[in-house]
């Protein structure tokens, strides 16, 4: 009996091992091979050496990126890729966007001008407001005062 308990625990972590190493580490195995095969032309990317480029030719197992200014081309092996920082399609929507938006006229305020009429009315309006909260502070009943506990009372006759 004893040893197939011992058998049992074995399995057991095994198949722990399995949920939490190995399945994890190849669903990210698999993200990574999907990202490196959906690279495009266009895309900005990091090496695993931490060169930053811009994706200007991908072949099947190699792509290059140009990296500076001086468009220095450089031709890496998919493998050596770790991440893509933007993609194509959404750099040209954030720059397409960007560019409406600088073209887009400003929009105008529209500032009424208030009525002659309306302005005795809103003068009024303003005085009661600031007259309201005088008045209720006013009707507070007397009641409302705390009135100090036995205890205090004979603190405070004795004092």
């Amino acid at each position: 009996m004893g040893n197939y308990i011992s058998f049992i625990i074995i399995g057991l972590a095994i198949v722990a091992m399995y949920f939490l190493m190995i399945r994890p580490q190849k669903k990210q195995q698999r993200a990574e091979a999907e990202m490196r095969n959906s690279l495009g032309v266009g895309d900005e990317i990091t090496t695993i050496g931490g060169i930053v480029g811009r994706v200007v030719a991908v072949k099947e197992e190699t792509v290059t990126i140009e990296t500076s200014k001086d468009k220095t081309k450089i031709r890496f092996v998919k493998a050596a890729i770790r991440s893509v920082d933007v993609k194509a399609a959404d750099a040209k929507a954030a720059k397409k966007a960007a560019m409406q938006a600088a073209n887009a006229p400003a929009p105008k305020a529209v500032e009424e001008a208030p009525l002659k009429e309306d302005a005795p009315k809103k003068a009024k309006k303003e005085k009661k407001e600031a007259q309201a909260p005088v008045a209720e502070v006013a009707e507070q009943p007397a009641e409302a005062a705390v009135e100090p506990t036995a205890e205090e009372a004979s603190d405070n006759k004795e004092a």
